[in-house]
């Protein structure tokens, strides 16, 4: 008798875990309570390392990485904007031709660029070119356990390598950000005026005429926000890249690299949405 009921029970519980809603909640929960204390260690990450921003003897390598980061990266950008603010004077001007409504094509590729592409390009575009960076030389020295060694000597790791791009970013990503939406600007005129013919004077008085302040402070907000979610999380991955479960030695630091790059450019995009639903 006691035999039976334990293969009753035995029976039960099996076929309970076959089920595969009892194999999926656990699996979602699990996920989620990782998510949330990722979230969290990146937030503690940041603090600490935004504080370690005031320290003294800061200044020389915030100096070095807003080279690192902002000059570098200015030619790509430029590059970008140029022809981004090309092919749109293109598709607007075609666009606006169905409507009679030409006039507008310096208002549509200025408001384009300065609200919503040229903060999200930009930001993109340094993920790419320093934030991969930034996330395999920290990697790199995590793995080389040259911050353990900073923390054999008594060196705050956080504050020496963290805190100066972090810092570096919020500098870099407004001023490119600039860049951009200045260079798309003259991309509208090329394809609007000296190829397409319209008129350059209606195309900069449109420019001026329909931005205003709160557009291009609206811009700016994306920009920082953006700066402090690319450096945090590049930094961090490289930072824990030791910690990962898929990989060791070098093949965790391109890891933790792709992690970087893909993780801020979801991120960024989804921090768009999120900031443009309260700027408006």
């Amino acid at each position: 008798m006691r035999k039976e009921k334990s293969e009753q029970v035995k029976g039960a519980g099996s076929s309970q875990w076959n089920n595969p809603l009892t194999l999926l909640f656990p699996a979602i929960g699990k996920r989620t309570i990782s998510l949330v204390g990722n979230l969290g260690a990146m937030l503690i990450f940041f603090s600490l390392a935004f504080v370690n921003i005031f320290q003294r003897k800061q200044f020389r390598e915030i100096v070095n990485q807003v080279f690192y980061i902002g000059a570098t990266s200015s030619l790509i950008v430029m590059l970008v904007g140029l022809f981004t603010g090309m092919v749109l004077g293109l598709q607007l001007f075609y666009t606006l031709v169905k409507f009679g409504s030409v006039g507008a094509l310096g208002s549509a590729v200025s408001l384009s660029l300065i609200r919503e592409m040229g903060p999200v390009l930009t930001a993109i575009m340094i993920t790419a070119r320093a934030g991969s960076g930034m996330a395999a030389e920290i990697g790199i020295l995590r793995i080389s356990e040259q911050i353990d060694a900073l923390y054999a000597m008594r060196i705050d790791p956080v504050r020496y390598l963290i805190s100066p791009r972090i810092a570096a970013s919020i500098i870099s990503f407004p001023l490119l950000t600039a860049f951009f939406d200045l260079i798309g600007i003259m991309g509208g005129y090329i394809t609007g005026v000296l190829l397409l013919g319209t008129s350059g004077g209606t195309y900069f008085y449109r420019v001026q005429s329909s931005l205003d302040m709160v557009d291009i402070r609206g811009g700016f907000i994306k920009a920082l926000v953006f700066a402090v979610i690319v450096s945090c999380i590049c930094c961090f991955q490289g930072y824990f890249c030791h910690m990962r479960t898929d990989g060791y030695g070098s093949r965790a630091v391109g890891l933790a690299t792709i992690s970087a790059v893909v993780l801020s450019c979801v991120m960024v995009l989804i921090a768009d949405y999120v900031v443009t639903s309260f700027l408006m």
